[in-house]
């Protein structure tokens, strides 16, 4: 045995050291790890677990509602805190159902987009932009004193135009008090784990969330809307996009009447140059070589030669057989002989030297019609 070991020693440690990190890789794995920005369990650099795992070592009771029956379970009072995070997933029913449960405690939404301030039936336009320097606390919240003197940088951040609020500057609150309660949280960076250490970004969280003793860190599920959390394209969009697309509109039919009146009707005038008649022959006869069609070159020979006659004998050119009758009676041929030269229901020539003796035929023909 002892001489098995000594062969195979260095084979059984690498290999219990290979299943020792395979365990450990597997325990880290099943954990709740999630990328969802602003996430407690994210710990990417849009997470917010070191948030989490900090104000629970400073004795906050940090407890993850990840729908909406969770949230209901979960015991929210005047000294609870509720943070809602992912607000996107929030729809009208969902949204009823939080502010409801909430009661009397704060409700901070994080990064909340039009939607979801619609759905929490707050009318509020807010202003997106990227802050170029810290932006300092200035509070006139009452209850919001714990953040006076610290200043926030954010890569991202949204404005809201509301009459109290922390985080202020010409375009709105950062931090926006909504309603009774409800706290808007345009500059949601202050949470994630890549911009934490920024200005006094971990101070302004952990005092936001840490003020009472208990944080309920709501995450809305998708699966609990209802039929009628629908969202329309017009809810997503801003609202000054409708009257800018009729304006444009009307801008466009504005322009296209006042250049029509300014260029007038259209005006016909001649040609700078003149083309000759035999020219024009000489071309029609090459396009008709070139594609091959004997059949379109006869028809514009006999045509030519039914309306000198008809001009010469002063017959209608649209009877044919009028004019074959009375063309055959003034040339004194027979009148199948004249009818297969002029009718165009006779067969056309089937090679180029049949069609030169045609053409030749009626050329003959139209110089005995101008002698009778």
């Amino acid at each position: 045995m002892r001489g098995w070991w000594e062969r195979h020693r260095a084979t059984v440690l690498i290999g219990a050291g290979t299943l020792a990190a395979l365990l450990v890789a597997v325990l880290l794995g099943t954990g709740n790890r999630t990328s969802a920005s602003h996430d407690p369990d994210n710990p990417g650099g849009t997470g917010a677990q070191a948030v989490a795992r900090v104000l629970a070592d400073q004795g906050v009771d940090v407890e993850v509602a990840r729908s909406a029956a969770e949230l209901e379970d979960a015991d929210v009072g005047a000294g609870t805190t509720v943070l809602v995070t992912s607000p996107d997933n929030l729809g009208r029913s969902t949204a009823r159902r939080l502010l409801a449960h909430a009661g009397a405690s704060t409700v901070v939404v994080a990064g909340p987009g039009p939607g979801a301030v619609a759905a929490l039936g707050v009318e509020l336009d807010g202003a997106t932009s990227v802050p170029d320097s810290p932006r300092s606390a200035g509070c006139t919240e009452g209850g919001l004193e714990v953040l006076s003197g610290l200043a926030v940088d954010v890569d991202l951040a949204t404005a809201w135009p509301t009459t109290a609020g922390c985080f202020g500057g010409p375009d709105g609150w950062w931090l926006a008090s909504a309603d009774d309660g409800l706290l808007l949280l345009g500059a949601p960076g202050i949470l994630e784990n890549d911009q934490v250490l920024r200005a006094d970004n971990a101070t302004a969280a952990l005092r936001l969330l840490g003020r009472e003793d208990r944080l309920v860190w709501y995450v809305p599920d998708l699966a609990d809307l209802s039929g009628d959390d629908g969202v329309s394209l017009r809810s997503l969009v801003p609202p000054w996009l409708l009257p800018a697309v009729w304006l444009c509109g009307l801008t466009v039919v504005a322009v296209a009447w006042w250049r029509g009146r300014r260029l007038g009707r259209l005006a016909t005038e001649p040609l700078p140059v003149t083309v000759r008649a035999l020219e024009t022959t000489h071309a029609r006869g090459r396009l008709y070589r070139d594609a091959a069609d004997r059949a379109h070159a006869v028809h514009a020979l006999r045509q030519h030669t039914r309306t000198t006659a008809a001009v010469h004998l002063q017959l209608p050119p649209q009877d044919t057989d009028a004019l074959v009758r009375h063309v055959a009676h003034a040339v004194g041929r027979p009148t199948h002989e004249v009818a297969a030269l002029l009718d165009d229901t006779a067969p056309p020539p089937g090679s180029d030297d049949e069609l030169i003796h045609l053409a030749t035929a009626l050329a003959e023909l139209d110089r005995e019609v101008r002698a009778t």
